[in-house]
């Protein structure tokens, strides 16, 4: 661009412009993705859950607040479903 002559300044603006939509699409690709696994993560929880785990609470708490998490509390609420999901499988197979 600078080769065909383009102001220097309108060149900053374009790249600048370019940044932002990165980090947008960067931004919407991870909530995607890590909403997409707690999703799954909370399913599973439920549906290995036989009545009385003693995760329901948490388990029912995540999935009631996960259409109000943001981004900066998903990768927390990935980590606790984890526990949750690690815990039940213990369980399970200990009966």
């Amino acid at each position: 661009m600078l080769d065909e002559g383009k102001d220097p300044e309108q060149i900053n603006i374009q790249f600048k412009s370019i940044d932002k939509a990165m980090q947008k699409a960067h931004y919407l690709l991870l909530d995607e993705v890590y909403r997409k696994a707690l999703a799954i993560g909370i399913v599973n929880a439920v549906d290995s859950c036989p009545g009385n785990c003693g995760n329901q609470e948490k388990i029912e708490f995540l999935k009631n607040e996960f259409p109000n998490l943001e981004l900066s509390q998903l990768t927390q609420k990935l980590k606790e479903i984890q526990t949750i999901e690690n815990r039940i499988n213990d369980l399970n197979k200990k009966k």
